[in-house]
């Protein structure tokens, strides 16, 4: 089964509840699920409600979408990797603000990012609705790069620092990965896959084993166990790949606009 169509009986749902919960505007799904690249219980299901009122504003509406995740997240297994921002129709044309979200299993406010939005316009799933060109004001490619190189510069080359973050799987994915991406979208103005950025790592000299470790735990029907040892050296790799390409990544960018 494809992933898209694994994750369809609980978008259906997903969708028949929210109507329930909050006034629908439209649902759209960006990230892995939209981009083709979706793989059931290792990515996650990224998801966009526009509702006509802040629920954030309304402390039932915000109990009834925590009952609701909390439901689907007890009842269907691959429901934890379900993450929603809940965007009020007016507020859609101001990127800085907070929007009520569900994800890791709670519910709390965080920005919709300018790869999000980008993501919206250049390749979301309509789920319910209209499309975001109808709803969404487009993003400024100088507001997405300066985005990028603020998340490169400012919470990626930090978390290099903190050695344990990165002996798991989580850092070690998303940290080489985030980096390969940007690269890209700095220099070429497209966003990739994750799994496009597995063979831009290996043309850009990561680690050949580490590129691999990646791979299989996303792709590989039985993924291998991680041994503590490679555990450790995997960490020590990622961490300096990281901290390495960074500067590279940006200078080759360019300087900031």
């Amino acid at each position: 089964m494809a992933g898209s169509d694994a994750a369809r009986p609980l978008l259906d749902r997903f969708r028949a509840a929210l109507h329930d919960a909050v006034p629908l505007t439209a649902l759209w799904a960006h990230g892995s699920l939209a981009l083709g690249d979706y793989r059931p219980y290792r990515s996650d299901l990224d998801l966009i409600a526009v509702v006509r009122e802040d629920p954030g504003a309304d402390p039932a509406a915000r109990r009834r979408l925590h009952a609701l995740h909390t439901k689907l997240h007890r009842e269907v297994p691959l429901a934890a990797g379900l993450h929603c921002s809940y965007m009020a129709a007016d507020r859609l044309a101001e990127p800085g603000l907070d929007h009520v979200t569900w994800a890791h299993a709670e519910l709390y406010r965080r920005p919709v990012s300018p790869v999000t939005r980008r993501e919206l316009h250049t390749g979301a799933l309509v789920l319910h609705g209209p499309g975001p060109g109808g709803l969404l004001p487009p993003l400024p490619d100088e507001e997405l790069t300066a985005y990028i190189r603020r998340d490169l510069g400012e919470f990626w080359l930090r978390a290099t620092a903190k050695r344990r973050l990165w002996l798991r799987d989580i850092w070690v994915d998303l940290g080489t990965l985030t980096v390969a991406r940007a690269g890209v979208t700095l220099r070429e103005g497209r966003l990739i896959t994750k799994g496009e950025a597995l063979d831009v790592l290996a043309a850009s000299g990561a680690p050949a084993r580490l590129v691999a470790d990646i791979r299989d735990r996303r792709y590989a029907e039985h993924p291998a166990r991680t041994a503590p040892h490679w555990r450790l050296r995997r960490a020590a790799l990622a961490r300096a790949y990281v901290r390495a390409r960074i500067p590279v990544t940006l200078a080759e960018a360019g300087p900031a606009a």
